[in-house]
């Protein structure tokens, strides 16, 4: 009786009209000791029930998120001739790595109250509560994280970038830095009428350090005793070879 039920609960939904068929290029990102960033290739299709709709065109949107952490920014005054830390905010929770690729411009693809909803622009993934009462304009920090970030080539916004053939098929290349943190990267992908998201899909990427990085990393945070012990072992006999190299071509 109860399955029966669930089956008529399961005809009386209505069947999404586009679903979003997705594929990557890589199922996980692999961290070693010459890594030195990847491109990363997300292609897909859209699987229809009814004929494309005219009223709207489709659009794309594609955002990946790294592991998110708290971040203290910090705001330097020059005072008597230095550079020194004069107010520091904590962002309560920022993206590690954000990118946001669209078939178009983002204005066009994406409702100002979609992106509210779901949290899908750079803006709206940095999680901001509040600052301390001597800072008035605690946004100036959060843009601050962006532009610094943006710089690295950590939050990216692609405009553009998703290639949208006939309505159906898409892809997207994202380019990864090296300089990634270790952690499952959400992704998201979007399709949207009139700015309207509908439909959602959503996956994992898993970001690990392999091979002779992840031995070095478990050593450092495992055994830092040991670690530390063999860097400077490391330090002493490099400096003793290039000191004995350095005697040998001075005779």
């Amino acid at each position: 009786m109860i399955r029966l039920t669930l089956l008529l609960i399961a005809l009386a939904l209505p069947l999404k009209a586009e679903e979003v068929v997705l594929g990557l290029s890589q199922d996980e990102v692999a961290i070693t000791a010459t890594f030195d960033g990847s491109d990363l290739l997300i292609f897909g299709a859209v699987k229809r029930e009814a004929p494309i709709p005219a009223d709207a065109p489709l659009g794309v949107v594609m955002a990946i998120a790294g592991p998110s952490e708290p971040v203290t920014v910090r705001r330097k005054e020059r005072r008597f001739g230095i550079w020194v830390n004069a107010q520091a905010v904590e962002v309560d929770s920022a993206p590690s790595f954000y990118a946001v690729a669209t078939s178009g411009p983002l204005g066009e693809v994406l409702r100002e109250v979609e992106d509210l909803r779901h949290e899908i622009t750079v803006p709206r993934a940095i999680r901001s509560v509040g600052a301390p009462a001597g800072v008035t304009d605690s946004e100036a920090f959060t843009r601050a994280l962006i532009r610094i970030r943006a710089g690295d080539g950590l939050y990216q916004v692609l405009e553009g970038a998703v290639d949208l053939e006939e309505e159906t098929l898409f892809r997207a290349s994202v380019r990864l830095p090296a300089n990634l943190t270790e952690g499952d990267y959400r992704t998201r992908i979007f399709l949207t009428r009139d700015g309207r998201i509908v439909d959602i899909y959503e996956t994992a990427i898993p970001v690990n350090k392999v091979g002779l990085e992840r031995w070095l990393y478990e050593l450092a945070h495992d055994r830092p005793l040991i670690y530390g012990l063999m860097s400077l072992f490391i330090a002493i006999a490099a400096g003793w070879g290039a000191s004995a190299a350095f005697s040998v071509l001075r005779r």
